[in-house]
């Protein structure tokens, strides 16, 4: 099967029969992958490669100077984490090496008003630890922040109609989401690691959503199918790859999938041994909504697979697993 492209442009101009034909191509790609491109997505070029180009320069620096703004203790969620301090199979239960990666983190970019929660303050809403090099990172980051955000709430309305409810449904849930933006650097290897060492191990996302911007023409994104096997996920020009999260299956009683995905180490004639960059934003509702299945997903007389869990707490206990 080829790997689908859906248009958000054009459902956005769609008329209310338009959308709901989009939609119900959207929940059978969900309900069989939770995988797909976005293309026409909106977000100005100039703010992709403004904040990609900053990456790339900050993980071009030093070790000693990247230290400058690491996280300060393990479980701390934003800043700079090196080499050798996350291996995602964990949150799995699978017990792997250390994940072959770098990575810059970062959160909200303010706190809501009047909020008073010590696990939100002091988790989700804890100060990124901005780089001072290079000049200009901390601006394209947060355009690049602002801009995915919008675009993970237009998504947000696609999903709502592909799931028959109305096309804001998803709104009032975030308001003021506590998503995360990761840069990601997968350094370059002098050999092939060693056996089981991955450059992200096999894992679900946690939230509603991830927008993934890889790097053009790489290569070890996979992902695993139905019937068990590993299918590599292609970059698509121009696109963003959008995948659901773990809250998702649990609002939709598990109609959709939130998907097994892992990068690995293709082969050194394919560039396997190469330096790779993405960019992954994890698209989270507001710290305290309420995550409880949705009504359309519920067949007369079926119960519910899960228990109501509040969205925050739930990332965090998700996020800790991870930790090495």
């Amino acid at each position: 099967m080829s790997f689908p492209v859906f248009d958000l442009a054009a459902f956005e101009r769609s008329d209310d029969n338009g959308k709901r034909q989009m939609g119900r191509e959207v929940d059978l790609i969900c309900r069989a992958s939770g995988f797909l491109a976005v293309q026409n997505h909106g977000v100005p070029d100039d703010v992709i490669s403004g904040v990609w180009r900053q990456a790339h320069d900050f993980f071009d620096l030093d070790h000693d100077i990247k230290n400058h703004s690491k996280a300060p203790y393990p479980g701390y969620p934003y800043g700079y984490l090196g080499p050798g301090t996350e291996a995602l199979a964990k949150s799995k239960g699978v017990d792997t090496p250390p994940d072959l990666k770098e990575s810059f983190n970062g959160g909200p970019l303010a706190v809501p008003s009047g909020l008073t929660d010590q696990q939100a303050l002091s988790f989700c809403y804890a100060d990124t630890i901005w780089p001072a090099a290079p000049e200009g990172f901390r601006p394209a980051w947060e355009a690049y922040y602002r801009a995915v955000t919008d675009l993970a709430s237009r998504i947000m309305r696609v999903f709502a109609v592909a799931l028959d409810l109305d096309e804001d449904y998803f709104q009032s849930y975030i308001g003021q989401p506590i998503s995360a933006l990761r840069a990601l650097n997968y350094p370059e290897l002098s050999a092939p690691p060693p056996e089981g060492q991955l450059r992200a191990g096999a894992h679900t996302d946690y939230g509603s959503l991830t927008i993934l911007l890889p790097q053009p023409g790489s290569k070890g994104l996979e992902i695993m199918t139905p019937e068990g096997a590993w299918r590599e996920v292609p970059p698509v020009d121009g696109a963003f790859v959008i995948n659901i999260g773990d809250l998702m299956a649990r609002w939709t009683n598990n109609r959709w999938v939130s998907t097994l995905h892992r990068v690995v180490n293709v082969a050194p004639e394919d560039g396997g041994l190469d330096r790779r960059q993405s960019l992954a934003f994890f698209h989270q509702p507001d710290w305290f909504a309420s995550i409880e299945t949705l009504p359309s997903c519920l067949a007369p007389g079926e119960q519910p697979t899960y228990e109501p869990v509040l969205s925050g707490p739930y990332l965090m206990g998700k996020f800790k697993r991870t930790v090495m």
